[in-house]
C-alpha cells in the first residue's frame, strides 16, 4: 500500500518553522555577541594609555592592568618603538580612569611562579588626571633578576660560616678558653682562683679578704663600744640628774647670791651717802658700816663657796687650787 503524499500547505508551514527557528538561532548568536561585546567594555569610551619598558617579555594582548587588585585596564597591542623600547597600549575605560592621576605610577612585576602582572599606583587621588595617550615608564620588579645576587650572598655567608668555624678560627679558640674558664670555675679554687691567675696570688688574696673580715669585725664591735659611750655621756650630761641639771642648780644660786650681794652694795652705797651727808654721827654711821661690811663679806664668801662647787663638778675644770679672800 503506498503512503499518502504530503499537502503542499503542510510543507509550507515546516518550511516557515524551520526558518523561524534559524532565525531566532541567528538572533540569539548575534545577541551573545553583542551582550560579550557589551559585557567587555566594546561600547564604552575608553582612555589610551602607553607604558615604555625595555622589553615586553610575559606580556600578551588582553592582559589587565590592576589598581588595588581590581582591573581597570586591558592591553590592546604591543608594538616596538624607534628607541628600541617597547610599547604597550591599554585601553582605560572612562569610568575607571578617574584611579588614573599624573603622579601615578606603573609597575611591570615578574615573579619566579606565574604571569607578568600590571600595576598602577596613585599615592594622592587630588592630582591632575592623567591625560588621553599619556606615556608612563614602567618600572621593572623582576624577582628572578635578583637570584644570582641572592646565590652570591649565600655563598659568602657559607664561607664566612665556613671560617668561622675552622678548628684555627676565632670564635672556636674563644669556645675553647670559655670552656677553660668555666671548668675553672666549677673547680675547687672556683671564682677566687680565676681571678687571681696562680695559687700564690690566690692566697694573699684569701689573706687579705681575711683579715679585711677581721679589720670589719673589729670596726663593728668599735662602733658598737662608742654607740654605748655616746649614749653614757649624753644620760650623765643630758639626762636627769646630770650635770648640766646640777651647773643650772648652781647657776641658779649663784644668781641668788650675786643678787643679795648686790642689794648689799646698794644698802653700802645708802649708807655711804649718808655718811656723807651726816659728818657729826660718825660713831654710829661707823657701827653700821660694820656691820654692813660683815654681811657683803658674807654674801661674797657664799658666790665663792658656789663657784668652787661649780668647778668641782664641771668635768673639764682641772684647776682645784682653793683660793682664801
Amino acid at each position: 500500500m503506498a503512503e499518502p503524499s504530503a499537502s503542499p500547505a503542510g510543507l509550507s508551514r515546516i518550511e516557515f518553522k524551520a526558518a523561524l527557528l534559524m532565525l531566532l538561532f541567528v538572533l540569539l548568536v548575534v545577541g551573545s555577541a553583542v551582550y560579550l561585546l557589551y559585557a567587555r567594555g566594546a561600547f564604552e569610551d575608553h582612555q589610551t594609555v602607553v607604558l615604555v619598558a625595555d622589553d615586553s617579555e610575559g606580556v600578551t594582548v588582553g592582559m589587565d592592568l590592576t589598581f588595588s587588585g581590581f582591573p581597570i585596564g586591558r592591553v590592546r597591542r604591543i608594538e616596538l618603538s624607534a628607541e628600541g623600547n617597547a610599547r604597550i597600549v591599554i585601553d582605560v575605560p572612562e569610568r575607571d580612569a578617574r584611579w588614573l592621576r599624573q603622579s601615578s605610577i606603573f609597575t611591570m612585576e615578574r615573579s619566579v611562579v606565574g604571569s607578568v602582572r600590571l600595576r598602577a599606583f596613585s599615592g594622592v587621588l587630588d592630582d591632575p588626571p592623567l591625560p588621553d595617550g599619556a606615556e608612563r615608564r614602567v618600572l621593572l620588579g623582576d624577582a628572578t633578576a635578583e637570584i644570582p645576587q641572592v646565590v652570591a650572598t649565600a655563598r659568602e655567608l657559607l664561607n664566612n660560616l665556613a671560617s668561622m668555624t675552622n678548628a684555627q678560627s676565632a670564635l672556636n679558640t674563644t669556645l675553647q678558653q670559655t670552656q677553660s674558664l668555666t671548668e675553672k670555675l666549677n673547680g675547687p679554687q672556683g671564682a677566687l682562683g680565676v681571678l687571681a691567675g696562680n695559687d700564690a696570688d690566690r692566697k694573699r688574696l684569701a689573706a687579705t679578704l681575711a683579715q679585711a673580715e677581721t679589720l670589719m669585725t673589729r670596726l663593728n664591735s668599735l662602733a658598737q663600744r662608742t654607740e654605748g659611750l655616746v649614749v653614757n655621756a649624753d644620760r650623765r650630761v643630758l639626762g636627769e640628774g646630770g650635770l648640766v641639771t646640777d651647773t643650772q642648780a648652781l647657776v641658779q644660786q649663784m644668781n641668788t647670791a650675786l643678787g643679795e650681794a648686790r642689794q648689799s652694795l646698794k644698802k653700802l652705797d645708802a649708807v655711804l651717802v649718808e655718811a656723807q651727808g651726816l659728818a657729826s654721827n660718825t660713831r654710829e654711821a661707823t657701827v653700821d658700816l660694820g656691820a654692813l661690811r660683815t654681811e657683803v663679806e658674807a654674801s661674797l664668801r657664799k658666790v665663792e663657796t658656789l663657784v668652787n662647787e661649780v668647778n668641782r663638778k664641771w668635768p673639764f675644770a682641772r684647776d682645784t687650787e682653793i683660793k682664801l679672800p
